[in-house]
């Protein structure tokens, strides 16, 4: 993945932009921005909606490279992207942003390894505040910050947990959703967000870990 480069935090998306693609994936589709020369949002299907429905898709050669990649990703033959980005956001934002940007297929970090990074290793509800505010998830796989006992605290992409769970799941992580561990196996087709129990999954005396951690 090409280092992002980084914009002041005043700056904000276009809120009709003129350059948008949109995709199917297993989890929901996908709106993907860019400014014409990097890639600047990604947005997944929440409750059947998507931040600029009703906007008219307008690619670009950085916008059909993501499209390219994302679907390469689901399919399973892809590991990581190299697409340029440009991010937005606060001096700690980004700090943080830039560690998850560095994690590999597969690889996880935790809420506070990433305060640890930037400095500051008591601002756990800063870092966290950070994760749920990345712009780009997928490509800036925030969906690889777990708790330090491996559980998933929250997602902002698409359906949250469910969602996050899934992603883990297609990478071979093993995690706590809910109170449940699920092995890191390869993901299913599409997303069952009435489940996180069922196959793959073992209730294994985590509940009460779940309510005291």
């Amino acid at each position: 993945m090409k280092t992002p480069t980084q914009q002041p935090s005043t700056a904000h998306l276009d809120p009709a932009p003129t350059h948008l693609r949109r995709l199917d994936s297993p989890i929901g589709r996908i709106e993907v921005i860019s400014n014409g020369e990097a890639i600047v949002s990604l947005a997944i299907e929440r409750d059947g909606a998507l931040p600029c429905d009703g906007v008219p898709e307008h690619g670009d050669a950085v916008l059909d490279r993501a499209v390219e990649q994302l679907d390469e990703y689901f399919a399973g033959h892809r590991r990581d992207f190299d697409l340029p980005l440009s991010l937005a956001g606060t001096a700690f934002q980004l700090a943080v942003w830039e560690q998850i940007a560095a994690l590999d297929f597969g690889e996880v970090v935790s809420y506070g390894e990433l305060g640890l990074g930037t400095g500051r290793a008591t601002a756990g509800r800063a870092v966290g505040g950070a994760v749920g505010a990345n712009p780009i998830p997928i490509i800036v796989p925030c969906h690889r910050v777990l708790g330090s006992d491996g559980r998933i605290t929250g997602y902002s992409g698409g359906e949250g947990i469910p969602t996050k769970s899934w992603l883990l799941k297609h990478e071979g992580i093993s995690h706590i959703a809910s109170g449940v561990r699920v092995f890191g196996r390869d993901a299913e087709n599409e997303l069952d967000l009435t489940a996180l129990e069922g196959d793959g999954l073992e209730r294994d005396g985590l509940e009460a870990a779940w309510q005291t951690a």
